[in-house]
């Protein structure tokens, strides 16, 4: 599919973001990709894919702690 090969190149993608508006619009294509996996979760229940979710929230929470001035260290 389509949309787990986006979220997989999104996962496996450097996450260095210079700028506060790389870190905004990586945290909203992150949250975008867990709502539409989580849409194709709902019709096949497909244990890989809730993998992926969980995989990618993790790593928008990185992102959004980084947003709010929390240290990474939690």
């Amino acid at each position: 599919m389509e949309l787990i090969d986006k979220a997989l190149e999104f996962e496996t993608r450097k996450m260095r973001f210079p700028t506060t508006s790389d870190r905004i619009m990586a945290a909203r294509e992150a949250k975008e990709l867990i709502l539409s996996l989580n849409e194709v979760y709902k019709e096949n229940k497909d244990d890989n894919i809730m993998d992926i979710m969980k995989r990618l929230t993790l790593i928008k929470q990185r992102i959004e702690r980084r947003l709010k001035g929390k240290p990474l260290t939690s």
